[in-house]
């Protein structure tokens, strides 16, 4: 007998957890939640720095509290991964056989960590992290006085960086790319922030790759494509994430950069859904499918994606939003740029006083925005996004301007 529920959420993360939510709002009908990890929904990014620096406990990264499921009437399978998927007969299969049948499907499976293909990759010591099994392998391994290599510098990468050298670790960061974070951060930025690390003691290897990790006297050494050799008690991998796709792909469901939806949140099957990581949602903003990679847009989509399973069908609409904090550099961005997409980059305030916006702007139109330590403005940034509006390029680049007026 297979057991049935009226929904079922694969993905036990911020995504599915908060879908959960907007669902209990509306009905009361059965609900399994299944997650890969052997742990409750908890929150990613204290991971890699409020964790590592007292001001979060594994306590409170939980998304509920676990009496939270119970209340809601809610089936949480954790430690179970869904391996197959059954559009035709409405089922999902996990690693035990057991299959589950369900009238709407959400699909939350998130993102998987871009491993390494070298040799040594997989020795015991490196962690291509991204899980809360990563964090305590990683904190048994790196006491005060021990040394970590951290291949890869986007913003997980640097913030482990800061939070490790904060709890007296020797840290080097060995960079693929010629800057950091090079996807986001514009140049100028980036020299900032290099900067910063290095004030703090932290060792960067810029334009540079692994090529073999082994053993050697009880460490981890990593060598490289220009010949350096690092020797490390812990090796770091955070070359970002690829979306798990391999569920839905098999199963029939379009996809491509992540499982393909429409602003509803709904796959090319009418009662599968995505959302988080995993889901290239087309954006009515932009007029074109998003992959977004962060904790805001999980948590929003998870009550978004509520109303489609529910046939109360509204368009996600949001701008993406991330934030981070690298040393005394506090950023927020809003809005999506990428190779291709802005033909020009405004400057409001001088980047050497790290006080300071930058805008991508396509056609005179703002597309993407990001507040250096300057705090309260980015809404204000949203809603010019949001706009569509030809702006003033000198008033927009002038800080005497307010935001509000730097168009018609």
């Amino acid at each position: 007998m297979v057991p049935r529920y009226r929904y079922v959420i694969v993905g036990a993360g911020v995504a599915g957890a908060s879908a959960v939510r907007g669902i209990r709002e509306w009905d009361g009908g059965s609900i399994l939640l299944m997650g890969a990890e052997p742990h409750p929904p908890y929150h990613r990014p204290p991971l890699s720095s409020d964790l590592w620096l007292g001001r979060e406990s594994l306590e409170t990264i939980s998304v509920e509290p676990e009496e939270f499921w119970l209340r809601q009437e809610v089936e949480l399978v954790t430690g179970t991964r869904v391996v197959a998927l059954d559009p035709i007969r409405r089922q999902v299969v996990d690693g035990r056989g057991q299959a589950y049948g369900y009238e709407k499907l959400l699909l939350a499976t998130g993102g998987e960590a871009r491993r390494l293909t070298i040799v040594g990759a997989d020795l015991e010591g490196v962690y291509h992290y991204r899980t809360l099994d990563d964090y305590l392998g990683t904190r048994a391994r790196a006491p005060a006085g021990s040394s970590a290599l951290i291949i890869g510098a986007d913003f997980v990468g640097l913030e482990l960086a800061a939070a490790l050298a904060a709890n007296r670790v020797d840290v080097t960061m060995l960079v693929p790319d010629r800057s950091l974070a090079a996807q986001v951060l514009p140049g100028e930025l980036s020299r900032i922030v290099a900067a910063r690390y290095v004030d703090h003691g932290i060792h960067i290897l810029m334009a540079d790759a692994p090529v073999m990790i082994e053993r050697a006297n009880g460490r981890l050494r990593t060598s490289t494509q220009r010949g350096a050799r690092i020797d490390s008690d812990v090796v770091l991998v955070t070359l970002g994430t690829a979306p798990s796709i391999a569920l839905a792909e098999r199963a029939g469901l379009k996809v491509g950069d992540g499982i393909v939806v429409d602003e509803y949140l709904r796959t090319t099957d009418p009662d599968i859904f995505a959302a988080g990581d995993v889901a290239n949602a087309h954006n009515p903003h932009y007029g074109r499918h998003l992959r977004v990679q962060h904790w805001a847009n999980a948590n929003d989509q998870g009550p978004a994606v509520a109303k489609s399973m529910l046939d109360r069908d509204e368009p996600f609409t949001k701008v993406p939003y991330f934030f981070s904090d690298q040393y005394d550099v506090g950023m927020e961005y809003s809005g999506m740029h990428g190779p291709g997409a802005y033909d020009d980059v405004v400057y409001r305030g001088d980047p050497a006083n790290r006080e300071f916006c930058v805008f991508w702007l396509s056609e005179g139109v703002v597309i993407a925005g990001m507040n250096v330590n300057v705090w309260d403005v980015h809404s204000d940034i949203r809603a010019l996004i949001k706009s569509r509006a030809q702006v003033d390029r000198a008033k927009l680049a002038d800080p005497a301007v307010a935001l509000t007026e730097v168009a018609p």
